[in-house]
Parts: C-alpha cells; sequence; structure tokens
C-alpha cells in the first residue's frame, strides 16, 4: 500500500534539488561513455553544477542519455579520475570541482583580517628573497618610493598609495615573476572597498609615522643584505597592522 503520510521538509527539498539538478543536464548526440562524460565535464567546468551538488542517480542518467547502467558508470569514472566528481557508495554522485574566483569575486569574500593572514603567510619569505636577489637599481628605485612614502605625512590617501607602491617594490626585488603576481593578486584585495573604509580608522598619522619606521628599518635591511633581519621587520609590520586592525574592528587579541 502506498503511504499517505505527508512528506516532511527535508523530503520535499531534496526532491526539488534533484528535479532542478535532472532539468540542467545537457544532451549528447550518441550515447557512449566518452560522450556523456565529455558534455557532462563541460557542464561543471561551465558552473551549471556547483561544487559539492549531487548528479541525478545513475538511473536517471542513463534514462536521460538513452545509455546503459554501465555505460553512464563508466564515463562518471572517467569525470572521478579528472577530479570532478567524487562518488559516495550509499549516497550518490557530488561534484568536487570549485569553479575558481576572478579577482573581484576574491576581494568580495576576503575580509582585512583574512588579508592579513595570507600577507603573514607570504610577506615574510618575500622579505628573505628580496636581501638575496634585490639589485642595486632595485635598492635605489625602491630608495625613491621609499622617499614618496614617507612624504604623505599624514595623508591617509596619498600614503596608502605610496605603500602599495613600496610593497609592490619589494616584490619586485625578490625577481620571482610568480610572486610578483601572486602579490599583485593580494594588492587588488587591498584595493577593496572593504578594506578602504577600514583604512579609514586604522591610518592615524601616529600609526603612519610607525609604519614608516618599518619601511626604513625594512630598507635598510634590505641593502645590508641581512635576510633574516629583513623577515623579521615585516613580521613586525604585520603583527602591528593586525593588533590595529583587531582594535579598529572592536576585537581583542
Amino acid at each position: 500500500m502506498v503511504s499517505t503520510k505527508p512528506r516532511d521538509g527535508a523530503g520535499i527539498h531534496a526532491d526539488t534539488a534533484a528535479e532542478a539538478a535532472q532539468s540542467r543536464l545537457p544532451t549528447t548526440a550518441t550515447s557512449g561513455a566518452t560522450a556523456i562524460a565529455g558534455r557532462l565535464q563541460q557542464a561543471i567546468l561551465d558552473g551549471n553544477y556547483a561544487y559539492g551538488e549531487r548528479l541525478p542517480a545513475e538511473r536517471d542518467l542513463a534514462e536521460h542519455f538513452g545509455a546503459s547502467r554501465s555505460t553512464v558508470r563508466e564515463a562518471l569514472k572517467r569525470l572521478e579520475e579528472m577530479r570532478l566528481l567524487t562518488r559516495r557508495i550509499g549516497s550518490g554522485t557530488f561534484v568536487s570541482h570549485r569553479q575558481a574566483l576572478d579577482g573581484s569575486s576574491i576581494a568580495e569574500v576576503t575580509s582585512p583580517l583574512e588579508l592579513i593572514e595570507v600577507r603573514f603567510a607570504v610577506e615574510p619569505q618575500i622579505a628573505r628573497l628580496a636581501a638575496i636577489n634585490a639589485t642595486a637599481r632595485d635598492l635605489a628605485t625602491m630608495g625613491q618610493v621609499l622617499e614618496q612614502v614617507e612624504a604623505a605625512g599624514g595623508d591617509r590617501e596619498s600614503f596608502s598609495l605610496a605603500d602599495e607602491r613600496f610593497h609592490q617594490s619589494l616584490v619586485e626585488c625578490t625577481h620571482n615573476p610568480l610572486m610578483v603576481w601572486l602579490y599583485q593578486q593580494i594588492n587588488e584585495v587591498r584595493a577593496h572597498a572593504q578594506w578602504t573604509a577600514m583604512k579609514e580608522k586604522i591610518l592615524t598619522p601616529e600609526r603612519i609615522i610607525e609604519y614608516n619606521r618599518h619601511h626604513r628599518q625594512l630598507y635598510e635591511s634590505l641593502c645590508s643584505r641581512d635576510v633574516e633581519q629583513a623577515a623579521g621587520v615585516i613580521e613586525r609590520h604585520l603583527d602591528k597592522a593586525r593588533h590595529d586592525l583587531l582594535g579598529a574592528s572592536g576585537r581583542q587579541d
């Protein structure tokens, strides 16, 4: 006998999700495993299925593509080997591919504190590489940028622009193109509106003076080729920035 017991909310939601996943299935001209895998691959890469979303069951895929379940199983196996899918016995097949975020998207989901954490992970090593690899011309350029950041005084906007150039000149001293590219991504996040708003609270004239003291110490460390001192200065600089950020956010260490 068919039960007349009302479906609970979870069951209705699951059915709705399954129907939505079914409606987004692509079509194929042929029903072979290669064709099915190719069409599903494109659908996943195009973002038709989100990370963690469950695909329709094998029997539903087989019916949709007009193929046997063994053919569908082979197609899913290929996608699993490509790390686009994860198959869980008793639960189903789930998308394991994450869509890459562009610069504007990652800036939207990265908090100022998370930005500082990433800088902590990257910049001490940048300072070490800069101390080792910087040329005389690099140091001359960095010295000019240092004069600009020091000349900004208490002007937040002028300081912020010069500070960005100073740290960019630091990473260019590494002569590591991947590191330069990586730091460009960090700078894109630093330019986001939420970070700009936070700087209004953080960049007092007194703090700008202290930050510039760190900048000068870092530059002198590079000129003397003191690798660990350069890394230590950056760590103190970022620790101060983190402390000021937490204070501006009303959080406690």
